[in-house]
């Protein structure tokens, strides 16, 4: 049901002095309207419950951003199209400028205010987790004056906060030490903008001689209100970075957040994300200063670790071919560096069991062939497996017509044996090397050879993860 406009009575004060006057004749019975993107919504669905709107979007003190030595002050009444364009901001405090960014459309981002994303209390909006991560204050006017409170402790509960019914937003401020920290954001949902967030983090870490001296995380859509995660943020300041604390901070982060099932994403989902997305930070935290391929390294392993656990165990299996590895290795994300990756590979593989093995055996081709033989596994195999194979393989390709021929021979005779092909780690070896390690096993037991072979397949995944982290 659409609404009447002869319902409504709008005023536009042209001072702030005479706005807060208007909200104070009658508390609670004036709303203030800016950027209108929100109260538009609601009065074009029928749901604007107010019936006396204050147009506050033209007033010149809400309007400005001034700069001090020890903070940025930002007007409420600041969009988000001044926050993009603002040099300080750009620099300074890349997630508020990512934020703005994120923030609907260009239409939007030229009509939202900051201070309306602030009274309009949404857990799910993009800019609030940033100022959790900068420690901001706002500055509260009503005709009573000025008061100045920690913007964490503005939102009460869902929808809830501490502003009066006589009072608005004049200011958003932030301090300026936090130019030389690491910042991190990302935004989990159908699109980065114009879609509202599944999960979204705005972080801030600094390291000392390899240690977490400081470290500001805050999420958006995982409780009634943005968080700032103070119980994982405690668990990490102090400690440098490893495989274990980033196990221990997903732990933290999702026993830390109260997510809740709607329409948009489960409980669950937000859950696992939350924990991924601290992962990742982590990660990149750690990774600070390390050299560009280290970096990248670490990026695709943040990548990995925030999937879900099928597409995870899909991108991974091509480096093994044993579906219950890949799912071993899911298993104990989230890993950290290339070393928590193999040593992981190493510890997975040694548990699995022998049928495992086999599984992994039966993705490679035989030595001197492109392909796997039937019977493989079609999960096992993939086109990323044939080209490392390939590769592997490349010197025995340019072998003597006589050393292939002997290499055929023997390959069914380890065939007829052991009724499996023959793995080695055939990178960096010639065919003829290839030729002796095969006719050399040919005299193991059944057990000796099964395990040569399993150690051979783990030399095999060892290489290919390193090539998988650097793709």
């Amino acid at each position: 049901m659409r609404s009447n406009p002869s319902q409504y009575e709008l005023v536009a004060p042209d001072s702030l002095h005479a706005a807060v006057a208007l909200l104070a004749s009658e508390p609670g019975v004036w709303l203030p309207i800016a950027g209108g993107t929100d109260v538009m919504v609601q009065y074009a669905a029928g749901n604007l419950s107010a019936r006396k709107l204050v147009n506050i979007w033209n007033l010149s003190e809400l309007r400005r951003i001034d700069i001090t030595s020890k903070e940025i002050r930002i007007g409420a009444g600041c969009t988000y199209t001044d926050l993009r364009k603002n040099e300080i901001v750009a620099r300074e405090f890349p997630l508020l400028a990512t934020a703005a960014r994120w923030t609907g459309g260009i239409a939007n981002q030229n009509r939202g205010t900051i201070g309306g994303n602030i009274v309009n209390a949404s857990p799910a909006a993009d800019s609030l987790p940033a100022l959790l991560a900068y420690e901001a204050e706002l500055i509260l006017v009503s005709v009573r004056g000025e008061r100045r409170l920690l913007y964490v402790s503005f939102h009460t509960g869902y929808k809830k906060t501490l502003l009066m019914p006589d009072e608005l937003i004049q200011t958003v401020c932030l301090p300026r030490r936090f130019s030389q920290y690491v910042s991190h954001a990302r935004k989990v949902g159908a699109r980065n903008a114009q879609a509202i967030s599944k999960v979204c983090i705005a972080a801030l870490g600094k390291l000392t001689d390899g240690r977490a001296e400081d470290v500001r995380i805050a999420l958006g859509s995982i409780a009634p209100v943005p968080l700032r995660l103070r119980q994982t943020e405690q668990a990490v300041i102090g400690r440098s970075i490893d495989s274990a604390l980033l196990l221990l901070a997903r732990t933290t982060a999702m026993a830390e957040v109260r997510p809740i099932d709607d329409i948009r994403s489960t409980a669950r989902y937000r859950a696992t994300v939350a924990g991924n997305l601290v992962v990742e930070f982590l990660s990149l935290l750690a990774s600070d200063g390390n050299t560009v391929e280290h970096r990248q390294t670490n990026d695709a392993l943040g990548r990995w670790n925030l999937l879900p656990a099928d597409e995870a165990a899909r991108a991974i299996l091509p480096c093994c071919g044993s579906k219950g590895w890949a799912r071993g290795m899911v298993a104990r994300r989230p890993l950290a560096d290339e070393d928590a990756l193999l040593a992981a590979s190493h510890e997975t593989w040694r548990s699995l069991a022998p049928s495992d093995w086999m599984e992994a055996f039966q993705s490679h081709p035989r030595i001197g062939q492109s392909r796997a033989p039937e019977p493989a596994s079609p999960q096992s195999t993939s086109t990323q497996s044939v080209a490392w194979s390939a590769q592997e393989q490349g010197n025995v390709a340019d072998a003597d017509h006589a050393v292939k021929i002997a290499l055929a021979a023997a390959n069914r005779e380890y065939e007829r044996r052991f009724n499996r092909i023959f793995i080695v780690c055939a990178t960096g070896k010639s065919a003829s090397v290839i030729l002796a390690i095969l006719q050399r096993r040919l005299n193991n037991d059944a057990e000796t050879e099964l395990h040569e072979a399993a150690e051979q397949q783990r030399q095999i995944t060892e290489i290919r993860l390193k090539k998988w982290l650097r793709r």
